[in-house]
């Protein structure tokens, strides 16, 4: 049985104008946010053996936090620049060469990739993935790379202004 959480960056800023996409920082509200959704996460004793994201300064920071949250080393994040401006293409491809010693893995990335990905997933479909918000599923293999075909199973979604 593996875990998917797949995670949008927390909310960027948008202070420096000439500053590319890619470089943009997380916003004081993304700062908050991040370690609070990672605390939640770990409340509900959900199990992360594994951090990959996107390469993006504000997806790298968002991993950052939730590393630290769940006490892993930043240099346990697996940093995976085909996650920035990802397609869901992309994101299957990503998992099937994830290590099949991780049961349980976070991925971090943009939208708009992140939230067509997750509506290609299960039934259970979402407008917009929100900043910080988590998507997980689980699905019934031992092989990352049975994912794509695997038949998944809804778990929670979350976001930090949900009640």
């Amino acid at each position: 049985m593996k875990q998917l959480l797949i995670i949008r960056h927390a909310k960027s800023s948008w202070d420096i104008s000439t500053l590319n996409d890619f470089d943009r920082p997380l916003n004081a509200r993304g700062h908050d946010d991040a370690p609070m959704m990672a605390k939640r996460l770990l409340d509900k004793k959900i199990s992360i053996d594994a951090f990959v994201s996107s390469t993006a300064k504000r997806a790298l920071t968002t991993a950052a936090y939730f590393a630290e949250t769940y006490e892993a080393k930043e240099n346990a994040i697996i940093k995976t620049p085909e996650l920035y401006h990802a397609s869901s293409k992309d994101f299957y491809e990503v998992i099937k060469k994830i290590n099949d010693e991780f049961n349980s893995i976070a991925i971090f990335s943009h939208n708009p990739g992140i939230t067509d990905f997750v509506n290609d997933l299960t039934k259970t479909k979402i407008d917009n993935m929100p900043t910080c918000g988590v998507f997980a599923v689980k699905v019934n293999i031992n092989s990352w790379k049975d994912f794509a075909d695997a038949k998944k199973e809804f778990l929670f979604f979350d976001y930090p202004k949900a009640v």
